[in-house]
């Protein structure tokens, strides 16, 4: 019997790298499209007219809360679900009707799906030996992506044997070892401590540089979607809402939504005023206004800033320069709380509550009840609109 050796590239870092770039549209090498998907069950409509484009060699993250439509558009990209409508196009050719073991796209699944009876090695020779390789070149082939997963020397062992973590890292080189166009995440962390999932992310991201593999991973946390992603596209409700770098869906979310769930938001209601000092005013429907930037558009209807961007003063105590070109506003701090490496402040502003964020161990802690003064600098003004 005639058997094929699946040979991958070991190490396309000049490629992967080139499709790293911040806030990078997103280049010609395009590696999956989605095109207008929808999808229902039993006539409720989950899905609504997801459109994507995935670069080659890109991650990106499909992030939501549960119920967004996340899971099931992974689904149809893995074949395991048919869309009513629309269309999925895989390196230039469409496989939207094509089967799921026909795709050859990689697979970590939420549980990892390993086989707790065969073994480490085995559980990773398996989709080599499913596509016709030999024994001997699988158990080899097996032992470089073991090893490139940081288990080198773990073949032998039985998946009950090991950790989360280990069992993770198994789970990465099975769906990696045949070397698929495209590897798909499905909450690939979620089962994971905390130390674990940090460690766990940069691991992540060094395997997909080093491999060049493009990755698309579903998630609904966020701090795991900023740290692993070239780009997010956020979901809610079976709609994609904003895609995009991911200081630029936190800093200049599409909308209130996208802001919230995305981290802390302070959220300011009002209207966009005339243009004065190289900016625009916003009239707040709290009494005071804020200088804002001069691309902010009149149709905007609040304003989002984020707690870390915010200045805090004590009343009196203000640099004059900190705050030259920016109003006034005067509270006093509700609340203080020590959360590690910052302070949260909760300060009531004429009937506004703000959230500040800053770095603990600087200056002497503001205290409930402190008379104090709000600086915010246009820059860190997004405009929203409701």
């Amino acid at each position: 019997m005639t058997t094929t050796d699946h040979r991958i590239p070991k190490h396309n870092n000049a490629a992967a790298k080139r499709s790293r770039k911040s806030g990078a549209a997103v280049p010609s090498d395009t590696k999956l499209q989605l095109k207008n998907l929808n999808k229902s069950y039993g006539g409720s409509q989950v899905v609504y007219d997801v459109s994507l484009d995935v670069a080659s060699n890109e991650l990106i993250t499909l992030l939501g809360p549960s119920g967004s439509g996340k899971t099931t558009t992974m689904m149809m990209i893995a074949g395991f679900v048919t869309p009513d409508s629309g269309d999925i196009v895989m390196d230039g050719e469409s496989i939207t009707v094509v089967p799921p073991y026909q795709r050859n796209i990689g697979v970590v699944f939420q549980n990892y799906a390993l086989f707790p009876h065969m073994s480490v090695s085995a559980n990773v020779e398996f989709p080599l030996r499913q596509r016709g390789v030999s024994r001997a070149a699988a158990r080899s082939r097996a032992e470089e992506f073991l090893e490139l997963v940081g288990l080198a020397g773990y073949g032998s062992r039985r998946i009950p044997q090991l950790s989360g973590g280990q069992q993770q890292r198994v789970a990465l080189a099975r769906a990696l070892v045949f070397d698929p166009p495209l590897l798909i995440m499905d909450e690939p962390l979620s089962a994971l401590d905390k130390r674990l999932r940090e460690q766990m992310q940069e691991e992540i991201k060094r395997i997909q540089q080093a491999v060049g593999v493009t990755v698309l991973c579903v998630t609904h946390d966020q701090t795991e979607a900023f740290v692993l992603s070239d780009r997010i596209a956020v979901m809610n409700e079976g709609r994609i809402l904003q895609v995009g770098h991911p200081r630029e869906v936190y800093e200049r979310p599409a909308d209130s939504f996208v802001a919230e769930f995305l981290g802390e938001s302070n959220l300011i209601r009002g209207r966009v005023g005339p243009e004065q000092q190289g900016g625009r005013v916003f009239h707040t429907i709290y009494g005071f206004d804020l200088c804002v930037e001069r691309d902010t558009p009149e149709s905007a209807t609040a304003i989002l800033v984020r707690p870390e961007r915010a200045e805090l003063h004590r009343a009196g105590e203000q640099p004059e320069q900190v705050f030259a070109a920016t109003p006034t506003i005067h509270g006093s701090i509700l609340t203080a709380s020590f959360v590690g490496s910052s302070m949260v402040y909760r300060v009531d502003c004429d009937g506004l509550e703000f959230t500040v964020r800053q770095p603990a161990g600087g200056s002497t802690p503001f205290t409930p009840r402190d008379a104090v003064v709000l600086g915010i600098h246009a820059s860190a003004c997004a405009p929203i609109q409701f």
